[in-house]
């Protein structure tokens, strides 16, 4: 973030103001743990803060601190249309373009609130007046921290903070396990251990709390579903809405599925394929030098990090697995040299 734009916001900030902050289509931990961490931060400094979301997100996230005063723009639409309508600035987290937020991005599109982007994917579009983009950041909430300690606020991330900031960083790093997990980021988690956070509390109420049927779920993947295509160092699971329906699905229960086939020794790329929301949600995750983010916006109308990336089809589950298996030849030699 320019010096110019932090000073900006700091004063603009000294001001009680009208906030609202919205995330991306179907939230994850860094959306909802990012957004409420700055809520959490923000009401100390007494503005009026309202967190928006696309639409409804995983009930394992339903116990971060603030989550009770979330709307969700699907299921309360006027309520939310008037929050962006009187709001003086509109963070933007997590996301990187308007389009990931579906009909909210329209709202957000002509409201004449300043706008702010705190993201870390790849390439974002030009709609704000600050910026703080980073793709060498761990997680968005891993920003978010950062732009707490550079207004001068250290001293205002208590416990409800640090929770939900550490939970964005440790669901977005995998567990502190992917390339992204810098010296950085772990310092800045073990000061958000001392501000408060409980990293066993956040890792058994996102990873450790599952129903029988996302566990019945997660075996039928493994057991009947997962593809793998060792000519192409390539992995794929797929899930109609038929079996979907089966086995109860509800919001995040696919979650983490699709690095399993990625955790298959060999496996460079993993591809999973859910027909769900009236459409054909993809995920992408690869290994080394393949990026998934080029893939994902030249072929499925997404996008997001070099090694993950998600996007959508409008095409049948059938019709979208065989359009993904007819690209698979002409990426073969990159994903046979992939390190």
């Amino acid at each position: 973030m320019k010096p110019g734009q932090l000073k900006d916001l700091k004063n603009f900030l000294k001001t009680k103001r009208n906030i609202v902050i919205v995330t991306h289509w179907t939230p994850d931990g860094d959306a909802m743990g990012s957004s409420l961490g700055l809520y959490n931060f923000l009401i100390q400094l007494k503005h009026r803060v309202t967190v928006i979301t696309p639409n409804d997100y995983p009930s394992f996230l339903f116990w971060l601190p603030g989550n009770k005063k979330v709307l969700v723009f699907s299921e309360k639409t006027s309520l939310a249309k008037k929050a962006v309508a009187k709001a003086d600035i509109i963070f933007c987290l997590d996301f990187n373009s308007l389009k990931r937020i579906d009909k909210l991005g329209d709202e957000v599109a002509v409201s004449k609130a300043k706008k702010m982007i705190i993201d870390h994917h790849l390439q974002p579009d030009g709609f704000a007046d600050y910026m703080l983009h980073d793709v060498r950041a761990s997680s968005t909430a891993q920003l978010v921290y950062e732009l707490i300690c550079a207004l001068d606020y250290k001293k205002l991330i208590n416990k409800a903070v640090a929770n939900c900031l550490y939970t964005g960083i440790m669901t977005d790093t995998g567990s502190f396990r992917f390339p992204s997990t810098s010296a950085k980021t772990l310092r800045i988690a073990a000061d958000l251990v001392e501000a408060g956070a409980s990293n066993w509390e956040a890792y058994n109420n996102v990873y450790d709390d599952n129903s029988g049927e996302r566990i019945k779920l997660l075996g039928y993947c493994l057991g009947e579903k997962l593809k793998v295509f060792p000519e192409y160092r390539t992995a794929m699971i797929s899930l109609s809405a038929e079996e979907l329906t089966r086995y109860n699905y509800q919001k995040g229960d696919t979650e983490g599925v699709i690095n399993y086939g990625l955790s298959i020794r060999g496996i460079r790329f993993a591809a999973f394929f859910a027909d769900r929301d009236n459409m054909i949600k993809v995920s992408f995750r690869s290994k080394g030098s393949f990026d998934v983010n080029k893939f994902a916006r030249m072929h499925f109308e997404g996008g997001g990090h070099a090694n993950a990336a998600g996007g959508m089809s409008k095409l049948t589950l059938d019709q979208t697995i065989d359009k993904f298996l007819a690209l698979l030849p002409a990426y073969a030699k990159q994903l046979n040299t992939a390190k």
